[in-house]
């Protein structure tokens, strides 16, 4: 059986679900063993056995669909508060505020939400469901309640996979799937003062986990055993580009690992030790210990069907519950969602896959058992579902499309390949032989033009007469991508969010309602639904809001982002301004004079920029080397297959003979390749990163210093020789030069 499991965060996390829950009015410690009533006034009860995503939204779709209220809601779930959006579990780091992240209405004290009360959904938080009688017709929490059923919906998702490594279970070991997940590595982290911890696992839920490592201020290692990161929807070129990226960011890769165990501080390697994890142990030759003080483990996932095993309902030879195109399992009246649920041998993680299931469920029961008058043209089936996605990992465009990495024995292949190592751009679009059909494609660096050559690959559409023209990225074409709105339809019944299936047509109809004062994108988000699964089609919802604001005589706010009520201009303006600069010369001090919050990757690049052009102090110093976002904290430029290149900055052009032959010096002994730069500069080829610290003390010494090719602020100021040699000079424009670059550099 094949797996599309550790395709994503949006791959495990979007349908795993609790699988119980109590409701609020009733006490969470209680304990229960009457069987309470199945019907209430002649309605049919429907059982949702997990509270994730997907059974969230089965809920939602039976309340839209029972229009004469001929059933009664009620849902398990182990966790303590209602369903929340796991696909950005990364983003709970950003307020510490699970409100945020869920899937209705703020929490309440008790974990629930008012939607529930509003929609007479039976809520039961706390309480796993660990029995079901199918014959019966009954499912038992382990709070000991044992219910009724006249439908039930198993929606219990996944839970992770933990390799049989010895020492997994130490303390410090944990897995990344749960906001309660994160609260506890990060109270490990402060109270065991971890400084170094290891991510194993390099697909995307890995990638995503080796990022809430990283915001907890703690050296991240991703670990992982295939050749490069994220096998399954890139290749090499595209690991090659990715992995600059995210060392760019501090982060440590590790391809080909091959882990042996988990050390215990008491230098122990088996599994039976208590002693708090140390470090990794590999088994590949000449691979020292890796030291750390904490794991996290994130392998993919298994989908969590031993409820339904032990009730006797069908199950896959390797997991997941059987099911048919309705979504009915082997049981009458049960039905199965999500990653739990096995069709056609496949287990699909995506989650607009798992709203399709969900979608899917809800007709054939509100058209069975409830009789509902929907008048299809067709039976709801679902046939299987495309397994493209858009995600950015580690502040990094990734994407992958149709065939991406077709079968060796693919004939009809030709494709053509983008590789910009500067900008960790790497793009490979994949034709058919002839070059009439674009198959599919791999993005990454720059997926602005994603919806369009989605399109084009699952169409079939016809293609320019030159399809080389859609290889360039759209930054290479002076095009961010973001104001390219001739891709997104006019056309009302245009899909915009494939994840919730939202048209064009609603969000122009919700914008009109909620008026130029209340259309905002989160308020939108919020009331329509596009954007809130994956968050692929964002950028287009934005889009449409501001050309919907247009006809309504407004426009699209340019704030940074939700931390500061600004464009960078503006912000930029107003720093200018203040009389003091030192009330203004950290991040921390102008979120307080003119933000809110914690601030994010969005907003602290180009607060970066702002200091280095205004206050022009060390990159690295007063923790401005958090807020850098490409090559500078390691002074140097990424290149190609890992290596750095390093560029001195010469201010003026201007340079002594002692400095000159320093440069030859220092690029002979570490045999780096030499060059003369397009801004007149000597760049130096082929550093590896341990080398950098040592290069730069040697360079540092002859008074050279790094920040040209890679600063946020002024890089060059090029000047002739002027008056001091030029005969025909009238300043001293070398002076000049070296004044201005020094006083504005970054």
């Amino acid at each position: 059986m094949r797996y599309s499991t550790a395709t994503s965060l949006a791959l495990w996390s979007i349908f795993a679900p609790a699988l119980a829950f109590q409701p609020a009015s009733i006490r969470l410690n209680a304990r229960y063993s009457s069987s309470l009533t199945m019907t209430e006034g002649g309605k049919k009860k429907i059982v949702v056995i997990g509270n994730g995503m997907v059974g969230q939204r089965f809920m939602e779709n039976m309340i839209d669909l029972d229009k004469d209220d001929k059933c009664t809601l009620a849902t398990f779930c182990e966790e303590k508060r209602a369903a929340y959006n796991r696909v950005k579990l990364t983003s709970y780091f950003e307020t510490m505020d699970p409100s945020d992240l869920s899937m209705t209405e703020e929490y309440n004290e008790d974990g629930s939400t008012p939607w529930f009360e509003e929609n007479n959904v039976e809520l039961y938080l706390n309480d796993k469901a660990v029995a079901m009688d199918t014959d019966a017709k009954t499912i038992t929490g382990e709070s000991g309640r044992t219910i009724d059923y006249d439908v039930a919906v198993l929606a219990t998702g996944s839970f992770p996979f933990v390799p049989p490594i010895p020492g997994k279970q130490r303390p410090g070991v944990f897995v990344y799937r749960t906001i309660e997940d994160l609260e506890s590595m990060l109270a490990y982290a402060k109270e065991h003062n971890v400084k170094s911890a290891a991510v194993i696992g390099g697909g995307l839920l890995g990638l995503e986990a080796a990022k809430a490592v990283a915001d907890m201020n703690v050296e991240s290692h991703i670990i992982e055993f295939a050749p490069f990161l994220m096998c399954r929807q890139i290749d090499e070129g595209g690991h090659n580009a990715l992995v600059g990226t995210i060392e760019e960011m501090g982060l440590k890769v590790h391809c080909n690992a091959r882990t042996e165990s988990f050390v215990g501080s008491d230098g122990t390697t088996d599994s039976e030790s208590e002693a708090p994890v140390s470090a990794l142990r590999f088994s590949n030759d000449d691979w020292e210990d890796l030291p750390v003080q904490m794991v996290v483990v994130s392998c993919g996932i298994k989908p969590r069907d031993e409820l339904a095993r032990d009730a006797g309902i069908e199950v896959g030879e390797r997991g997941g519950v059987v099911v048919d195109e309705q979504m009915r399992t082997s049981a009458k009246d049960v039905y199965a969602i999500g990653e739990i649920a096995l069709y056609n041998n496949f287990i699909y993680g995506l989650i607009a896959p798992g709203y399709d299931m969900a979608g899917v469920a809800s007709k054939i029961v509100a058209d069975n058992d409830l009789e509902a008058e929907l008048d299809f043209d067709e039976t709801p089936a679902f046939t299987g579902a495309d397994l493209s996605t858009k995600l950015k990992l580690l502040g990094c465009d990734v994407a992958s499309f149709g065939v991406n990495q077709p079968a060796p024995d693919d004939t009809d292949v030709t494709d053509m390949v983008w590789n910009d190592p500067l900008s960790g751009v790497y793009r490979k679009l994949i034709f058919n032989k002839a070059g009439t059909k674009l198959r599919g494609g791999i993005l990454v660096g720059d997926a602005a033009d994603y919806t369009k050559l989605h399109k084009l690959a699952m169409s079939g559409g016809e293609l320019p007469e030159n399809p080389a023209t859609l290889l360039a990225p759209t930054s290479a074409r002076g095009d961010t991508g973001e104001d390219d709105t001739e891709e997104i339809s006019m056309d009302a019944n245009a899909e915009i969010c494939s994840c919730n299936g939202v048209t064009r047509g609603t969000i122009a109809a919700a914008v009109a309602e909620l008026g130029v004062d209340g259309a905002t994108l989160p308020v939108l988000k919020k009331c329509t639904r596009a954007g809130t699964g994956c968050g692929g089609c964002e950028p287009a919802v934005k889009a449409i809001l501001g050309q919907e604001l247009e006809k309504l005589g407004g426009s699209l706010s340019t704030h940074m982002c939700e931390h500061f009520p600004y464009s960078r201009p503006e912000l930029m303006a107003k720093i200018r301004l203040e009389e003091d600069l030192t009330s203004v010369d950290s991040f921390e001090k102008i979120l307080a004079k003119y933000g809110t919050g914690d601030g994010c990757e969005t907003c602290k690049p180009p607060v970066a920029g702002i200091l280095a052009q205004l206050v022009n102090g060390m990159i690295l110093d007063d923790a401005r080397d958090s807020l850098q976002d490409t090559n500078d904290r390691a002074l140097a430029n990424m290149q190609r297959g890992g290596t750095y290149s390093v560029v001195p900055r010469v201010p003026g052009g201007e340079l002594s003979p002692d400095q000159l032959i320093v440069m030859g010096e220092v690029a002979k002994k570490y045999q780096l390749y030499t060059k003369i730069t397009g801004a007149q500069r000597v760049d130096l080829f082929g550093a590896a990163k341990h080398q950098l610290p040592d290069i730069w003390e040697e360079l540092g010494n002859a008074g050279l210093e790094s920040g040209h090719a890679y600063g946020k602020a002024l890089r060059t100021v090029k000047s002739c020789v002027g008056s001091t040699w030029c005969r025909y000079g009238v300043q001293d424009s070398v002076s000049f030069a070296v004044k201005v670059e020094n006083r504005y550099k970054g």
